[in-house]
């Protein structure tokens, strides 16, 4: 058989062979079907996000589905293991979304395991209102309080002053992303958690590979949440996890993505702990069986192994990723630096080097435009937009009666929302494209609109 083309030793009786014959086809696949296209910039667009892969991920995906074994398996415990190593974390848990993520960090706090630090109804989560509204979530289907603060324009993080005025006597957790890849105010943040004995949940979504004083986010809080949407850093498709150090958090958190099962054997697996039927729960009788006691009302959130699978592609090509992001938001800043007079630029949190998520704007009071004037002209040249997510929450219809508090005001989100938007910078977008921002943006600075 020829290692570089084994369809010429086709043998039907040998499924390794057979499996090496289609993997090798979905190579040719790849090569025919997603071959480079040039960039025209009269007909295609500029996304603000997207995936990037190559015939790694799709074959990985298919030696994943030719196992059929469906639910997690080998790529989801070799994703889990790479990405702890990654992050210098011990525990790392897959779940099918980042939403699902910070449903599990935030529900896991809740445990009654946890004794007297256990999040209780009525108890406060200091958060922003300028955010994605399943960092928000968690805490409202905990019948928990969010108490909100402002955030600064440029860097889009909590105002670290305010955090500290935040507190109350029910405060009991910090839950709060890294906006766009920046990381907020950790020196602040890490020193009211210790003095308030607080905990905090830091939501990654945006900011893997992102750091603070030259350690990862994602690595300081008690738990960390990270999404692998196709917009994100790395894809799965769906999928996200959740992280830690803390042996006990990650076994509650396991629990609560599993059904809320008390046991902890893995899939398809039988009597991990020796004990599966000698252990006393609850009212159930002696020695119910282990694998169907429950501890906590969970979920199941779990992944596929195929998800896993394209997670242990797109993982080798991180650090590429994370470079290409940075070099692409420094080229946009360059060529925005002479509007600075019409625009807040972005920029980094003191102490950090983020790995950015997008480019954002905000278009300032006396620019003699609207941010709608600019982004509807950017659109109409192929270059897609985003607002910075929910502007603020609580103008939106699901969050106009929630309960809550707001410490001090929220005039900056106010000014997001009305004024503020991003536009792209992960690896797909190369030097054709950035030329082809350069242009539009100096055209609208001309004067140039949309009739």
């Amino acid at each position: 058989m020829n290692p570089k083309n084994p369809t010429n030793a086709m043998n039907p009786t040998n499924p390794e062979l057979i499996r090496a014959q289609i993997l090798f086809l979905v190579k040719e696949y790849h090569q025919a079907k997603f071959a480079p296209k040039s960039f025209d910039p009269d007909k295609d667009m500029v996304h603000c996000a997207g995936r990037v892969f190559d015939a790694e991920e799709i074959v990985n995906l298919v030696d994943a589905s030719l196992d059929f074994y469906l639910t997690a398996n080998r790529y989801a415990k070799r994703f889990e293991v790479e990405f702890a190593d990654y992050l210098g974390l011990t525990k790392v848990l897959l779940v099918n979304s980042g939403s699902s993520a910070n449903l599990v960090a935030l529900t896991a706090l809740t445990s009654p395991k946890l004794k007297d630090r256990r999040l209780k109804p009525g108890d406060e989560v200091i958060t922003t209102a300028c955010g994605f509204p399943t960092t928000l979530n968690p805490i409202l289907q905990n019948q928990l309080v969010p108490v909100f603060v402002d955030v600064n324009l440029g860097d889009y993080t909590a105002i670290p002053e305010r955090l500290a005025d935040a507190i109350g006597p029910r405060t009991k957790a910090i839950m709060m992303a890294h906006t766009m890849g920046v990381p907020f105010h950790l020196d602040a943040v890490m020193n009211l958690v210790k003095k308030h004995n607080l905990w905090l949940i830091e939501d990654s979504c945006d900011a893997l590979g992102s750091t603070y004083r030259d350690k990862l986010t994602g690595t300081y809080g008690h738990l960390s949440t990270f999404s692998f949407y196709p917009a994100h850093h790395i894809t799965l498709g769906e999928g996200g996890c959740v992280a830690t150090d803390d042996d006990d958090l990650a076994s509650i958190a396991c629990s609560i993505r599993d059904w809320g099962r008390d046991c902890y054997c893995a899939g398809g697996k039988s009597n991990t702990c020796g004990k599966r039927f000698s252990q006393q729960f609850g009212a159930l009788p002696y020695g119910y069986d282990h694998k169907y006691v429950y501890s906590h009302i969970g979920y199941n959130l779990k992944v596929t192994d195929m998800q896993a699978a394209i997670g242990c592609a797109q993982i080798l090509k991180l650090e590429q990723f994370i470079a290409k992001r940075k070099e692409n938001f420094n080229k946009l800043n360059e060529l925005n630096k002479p509007y600075e007079h019409s625009l807040i630029l972005p920029k980094a949190t003191e102490n950090s080097d983020p790995s950015w998520f997008g480019y954002v704007v905000t278009v300032k009071d006396q620019a003699g435009f609207t941010r709608n004037d600019l982004t509807t002209f950017l659109e109409a040249n192929r270059i897609e937009t985003r607002n910075l997510f929910s502007g603020n929450l609580l103008c939106h219809p699901a969050y106009q009666n929630i309960p809550h508090r707001i410490s001090g005001d929220l005039t900056n989100t106010n000014i997001i929302m009305n004024n503020t938007f991003f536009i792209g910078v992960y690896p797909g977008i190369d030097d054709k494209r950035l030329n082809h921002i350069r242009a539009v943006f100096d055209r609208f600075m001309a004067g140039e609109r949309v009739l």
